[in-house]
């Protein structure tokens, strides 16, 4: 028989028992488990070549095209470290709060694989560029100083790609030897809610000092998550498992939530957790094991004997220093303080680099910040969404649309015709001035009151029943009253005036 029912039999006589399913044999308490987190992400540098020979770090040439015998470690050959790596990474340790170390050098990281020509990679050890300092994060938990351990300068490996040739693995190496940072957190995350914060932080981050174009989906940014976990209130750390090479900040947070309830799941049916590298499957949002995970010593770290240490001065730090633009939770405080723009609106602006360019020009010329703001979250936004293009791509230059807002503000134009009739005029035409445009679209406001009164005779003559509704207490019309003055107007009438004839008119 199927089912839940389960035949014993004693005897000549059959018993059917009904068993109640259980899934487990207790329910899991998730919640006495705490999580542990820390993450290493890779940056790859927005340098035109590599970091130690002139070969293009551009992405997206044809395979085994940006190499050169530097890259492919040819006997004989010498590196020679690229300059503005090092400013880049001493960018964004500003940025993060580090401590920038003086003097540096470079090891070896000995193992073998195939996407690495050399059979080693050069990367820092000892001595990282940037050492400690702290990236703020905002969850729904609140506020958090999410704290580095170090942010180290290292080269990238080539690429293996294993659905060209169903007998071989086909090795890519134009990206071997392009620039890294790698920054690294202490185990200071607590769940996948703040990695999820933290990784848009530093992508936001990346790309407002340009250090990076924060490009996941291409590999220019990416995050290896070191999880563990223990009961509430235990010091000593887990067995951590790395998941390597999440390529969205979508799957770094789903990777670390499936990781938890997988270990937790273990300990809890008794098992003990291997201290393994896996990967993570986007399809299932799964994840699944690679290999036992080694310990640094397996690496064999030495000084590379062909690069000499390099020395960082006071006066190059100085001039990094001069060249560092306004930092984003500088500018939301600019924004909020000097502007008096809300903190909803001073984040939205400063989260894209565009939209901190543009907006830095528009208050250029004009002093109107908030309607500006309004303009550029409002309908220029708009336009971008509508368009899927960047801010940068917006036809209408800065100047042109401060004059528009400052119509607006001026009294000669509404501001429901200037953002629709007037602001799809200016994207057609982006050279002519508003006001030109204005007065082919016979567009302009007649701010004289006793044309305005005019109007608002003829619409309240023809709607006698509605001023009825309106003096018993249906005050809500008076939306409708507006709306048919600008009708019978052709958008001219103010709306200032036309709201006060019309109060005036209506409660008299």
């Amino acid at each position: 028989m199927s089912g839940p029912f389960l035949p014993v039999k004693n005897g000549s006589l059959t018993v059917f028992l009904c068993l109640k399913v259980i899934e487990f044999m207790s329910i899991i308490d998730y919640d006495k488990y705490e999580t542990v987190i820390g993450l290493e992400v890779h940056a790859q540098l927005l340098t035109k070549t590599k970091l130690f020979c002139g070969d293009s770090a551009s992405f997206g040439a044809e395979a085994n095209t940006h190499i050169s015998e530097i890259t492919l470690a040819y006997p004989g050959t010498l590196p020679k470290l690229n300059r503005k790596a090092v400013e880049l990474a001493i960018r964004m340790g500003f940025a993060c709060h580090c401590e920038i170390e003086r003097t540096n050098y470079f090891a070896r990281k000995n193992y073998f694989y195939p996407d690495l020509p050399k059979g080693y990679q050069v990367s820092q050890h000892t001595t990282p560029i940037c050492k400690g300092g702290f990236v703020p994060i905002k969850t729904t938990a609140g506020d958090k100083k999410v704290q580095l351990n170090r942010i180290h300068l290292e080269e990238d490996a080539g690429k293996s790609i294993h659905d060209i040739d169903d007998k071989f693995t086909c090795v890519d190496y134009n990206r071997a030897g392009v620039p890294l940072i790698e920054i690294v957190t202490e185990p200071d995350l607590s769940s996948a809610e703040e990695a999820f914060a933290y990784v848009t932080e530093i992508r936001k981050l990346v790309r407002h000092l340009d250090v990076c174009d924060g490009n996941m989906e291409e590999g220019s940014l990416r995050c290896d998550a070191n999880i563990s976990i223990r009961l509430k209130g235990e010091k000593t750390l887990g067995t951590k498992v790395e998941v390597k090479n999440l390529n969205s900040i979508r799957n770094v947070k789903k990777a670390i939530e499936f990781e938890v309830k997988r270990m937790i799941d273990l300990v809890e049916a008794g098992e003990k957790i291997i201290q393994q590298t896996r990967s993570f499957n986007a399809d299932n949002d799964t994840t699944f094991a690679l290999r036992t995970k080694e310990e640094a010593n397996d690496y064999r770290y030495f000084p590379d004997p062909d690069l000499p240490p390099f020395i960082v001065t006071d006066e190059q730090l100085q001039k990094i220093m001069d060249a560092m633009p306004a930092l984003p939770e500088q500018l939301i405080e600019k924004y909020r303080s000097a502007m008096q723009l809300s903190e909803y609106d001073a984040r939205v602006i400063s989260e894209d680099k565009g939209l901190i360019e543009y907006f830095g020009s528009l208050t250029i010329h004009t002093t109107h910040y908030k309607s500006a703001a309004n303009w550029l979250l409002g309908p220029v936004k708009s336009w971008m969404n509508e368009m899927a293009k960047p801010i940068s791509s917006f036809p209408v230059n800065p100047a042109r649309l401060a004059a528009a807002i400052d119509m607006v503000e001026n009294g000669k134009l509404s501001f429901s015709t200037a953002t629709s009739a007037l602001l799809s005029k200016m994207i057609e035409e982006p050279t002519k001035e508003p006001m030109e445009l204005a007065i082919e679209l016979n567009l302009l406001q007649d701010a004289g009151s006793d044309e305005v009164s005019k109007w608002v005779d003829e619409v309240l003559a023809k709607m006698p029943e509605k001023v009825a509704e309106y003096k018993k207490g249906k005050k809500g019309l008076i939306g409708l009253f507006m709306g048919e003055v600008k009708k019978v107007s052709k958008g001219k009438a103010d709306p200032r005036i036309t709201t006060e004839l019309l109060n005036e008119k209506l409660n008299h």
